[in-house]
């Protein structure tokens, strides 16, 4: 299988390929760059562009958008304290009192190098660990990938913090998203309300535009940003001469990337964790802790190379078992969809070149985020920051409305869309958590086949779905999931109320 992932190289070097990542790499920093946008909503809105493309091109442009948010969202975080991406937050911590003393191309140049070597060991990770894997996963019959889509929805219900009860209701809405359209096997109605745009079923991209890219772009117009600082001028140094300033950070570089692809693995966890864990275990094994928060470089390595070696990673458990470990890598598995590529055991037999050619893309983004993020460049997208967020946010709308138009033609999708779009910032205001949403309408459709599949071939025998060790695993783990949170709460509980 190593054999086919050095075969996909020469494909990718073609120049539209690789011309893809270096477009999505800078589009990416962009995007990072503005407080209030995220690699999420970027994908979402170019997903619909990306129909009549070849499907490298368009997973080179998500491979090098996702690369560049990441790095991106460092930009306001140092310069104005905000965080560009939820997972820079951490950056903010050193990184902006560097900004404060003059130092804030220095952070940022620290911040892109630390970017790249996350990024670079995320995708050597995902090289690694996703071929062996998937050679297991091919070993599923129907009744395990029904399980394996189970384990998937519990997970991203019940690991991804906050309240299990809203990302169950959230996880239940998209997989009635997933059922509305034909019956697959008896070709009767369901949920169409008599429209016969719905016989289809509903579109993974206007699903996905609505409730990810629609909500923060009206919290774009609706927050004005507010700064007193001048972008234009950073005194950044060329990188060749900061990078040997940077080599005491090797060990900071490692652990940090290590706990950032064990986070990327885990469902659910996200950037955001990898980055504080990361954080403070380099400030725990610093020997000068007192100096972190008052403007060490050390801190924005440890908090950026974490972040960043999240976002390959994540894909591991998503191209192989079809269960997204951030919410990106939920919207990277709609656009793997929408061309025609299904995540999962089959996904590397059925489509090898596509798939380990969208590896070296995000290898390549990650070290192209040097050469494209550094230096004058920094200083360039550094004065995104001075653009009136009103034009971003229309700019950004028309971009919607032309894409999910142009995917069949009809405004019915339109009117779609923005309905999603209403529902997405009514959830997002209700702190309902939209991945489940997007995991619901995706392994909805897939469980249902599969569990109709395994009962036919049990001749309508329930106990075919337990009739194996693979399976009976895959219910206690799914089990575990639903029931650790559950116990670890209530022990919470006990211990707050004796303290």
């Amino acid at each position: 299988m190593y054999t086919e992932l050095l075969h996909a190289l020469p494909n990718v070097l073609g120049f539209s390929n690789f011309a893809a990542v270096v477009i999505g790499v800078i589009a990416g920093i962009v995007v990072g760059a503005m407080p209030g946008l995220s690699a999420t909503m970027a994908i979402s809105v170019l997903v619909p562009f990306t129909f009549g493309l070849d499907p490298l091109v368009a997973l080179g442009l998500m491979a090098g958008i996702y690369n560049g948010a990441m790095y991106g969202g460092a930009i306001p975080s140092v310069l104005l304290r905000i965080p560009g991406t939820p997972a820079a937050v951490a950056t903010t911590f050193d990184g902006y009192p560097m900004a404060q003393r003059g130092e804030g191309g220095y952070a940022l140049q620290v911040a892109v190098v630390s970017s790249s070597i996350g990024g670079i060991a995320s995708a050597f990770a995902l090289m690694l660990l996703a071929p062996p894997l998937s050679k297991v996963t091919l070993l599923f019959g129907p009744s395990e990938v029904f399980w394996v889509a189970v384990f998937g929805l519990c997970s991203i219900i019940f690991l991804l913090g906050g309240n299990p009860v809203k990302g169950l209701l959230s996880a239940c809405f998209g997989v009635f998203v997933s059922v509305v359209g034909a019956d697959p096997i008896y070709g009767s109605d369901r949920y169409t309300f008599g429209f016969l745009e719905l016989l289809d079923g509903i579109s993974i991209v206007i699903l996905l535009v609505g409730l990810y890219a629609l909500p923060p772009v009206i919290d774009l117009l609706e927050v004005p940003l507010k700064t007193d600082t001048d972008t234009n001028r950073l005194g950044t140094e060329p990188i060749w001469r900061t990078l040997p300033r940077m080599m005491r950070f090797w060990k900071t570089w490692l652990r940090s990337a290590a706990i950032g692809i064990w986070i990327g693995i885990l469902p659910g966890a996200g950037g955001s964790m990898a980055a504080f864990m990361s954080y403070n275990e380099a400030r725990r094994s610093s020997k000068n802790p007192d100096d972190w928060g008052k403007g060490e470089p050390e801190g924005v390595a440890a908090s950026e190379t974490a972040n960043n070696a999240d976002t390959a990673s994540a894909l591991i458990p998503a191209l192989t078992l079809g269960i997204p470990g951030t919410a990106v890598a939920a919207v990277m598995l709609g656009g793997l969809l929408v061309h025609g590529l299904q995540p999962g055991p089959m996904l590397f037999r059925n489509n090898p070149d596509v798939v380990f050619g969208f590896m070296w893309q995000f290898l390549f983004g990650a070290i192209l985020l040097v050469l494209l993020g550094g230096s004058l460049a920094t200083n360039s997208f550094a004065r995104l920051l001075n653009l009136p967020r009103p034009l971003l946010g229309a700019v950004i709308i028309v971009l919607m409305l032309i894409g999910v138009y142009s995917i069949n033609g009809r405004m019915f999708d339109v009117y779609l869309m923005l309905g999603f779009g209403a529902i997405g910032y009514l959830m997002d205001k209700l702190k309902f958590p939209l991945p489940p949403v997007v995991l619901g309408l995706i392994l909805g459709g897939f469980a249902e086949e599969n569990l109709r599949l395994a009962l036919r071939i049990g001749r309508g025998d329930w106990s075919v779905l337990f009739a194996n060790t693979v399976s009976q695993v895959l219910v206690l783990l799914t089990l575990a999931v639903i029931v650790g949170p559950i116990i670890k709460r209530r022990f919470f509980k006990k211990d707050e109320a004796r303290g």
